[in-house]
């Protein structure tokens, strides 16, 4: 079964668990790229991510190259003020009917709370009931733990 990793990073974490999946499962990446970049530290990133997260904006991305080929596919996530973050949700609008009928799991990496709430919003934008498989993560490249490991562990065999 061919798979897709899609997801955006800010700051890395995302891709460190994407990169961790992609070789464990042999999955193809996709990373998500906004054409406007956006604030990466201080207040900055804080507000305006923020603000695009609960306004439920759709950032322009820079092109991309999409096949139909792939069965499953996997959707890593900053969780953003209790949402997905912004470049995913315009992924999932550009690509909904492509989306339809694949296997779809999520995971979602984050500082504090909010993967839940996010994972419900991305349900609904997919027009899903559930997903395959989901994992959060807390700070997994940033601050190393155990539980992150074994979450991770976890989400890769009920991926396989």
């Amino acid at each position: 079964m061919k798979k897709l990793i899609v997801y955006y990073s800010l700051e890395g974490n995302t891709e460190y668990i994407a990169d961790i999946l992609s070789e464990a499962l042999g999955a193809d990446k996709l990373r998500l790229t906004p054409q406007k970049a956006y604030a990466n530290k201080g207040f900055a990133k804080f507000f305006w991510g923020g603000k695009s997260a609960v306004m439920a904006e759709k950032p322009k991305l820079m092109p991309y190259e999409l096949d139909n080929d792939f069965e499953e596919i996997i959707i890593g996530f900053p969780v953003w003020a209790g949402n997905m973050a912004p470049p995913i949700r315009t992924f999932v609008s550009e690509n909904k009917e492509l989306l339809k009928g694949k296997k779809v799991s999520a995971f979602a990496c984050q500082s504090g709370s909010g993967a839940e709430k996010a994972f419900g919003k991305l349900r609904s934008l997919l027009e899903i009931n559930d997903f395959h498989s989901t994992a959060i993560f807390i700070d997994p490249k940033d601050k190393p733990a155990e539980e992150n490991e074994l979450r991770l562990d976890t989400f890769v065999q009920e991926l396989l």
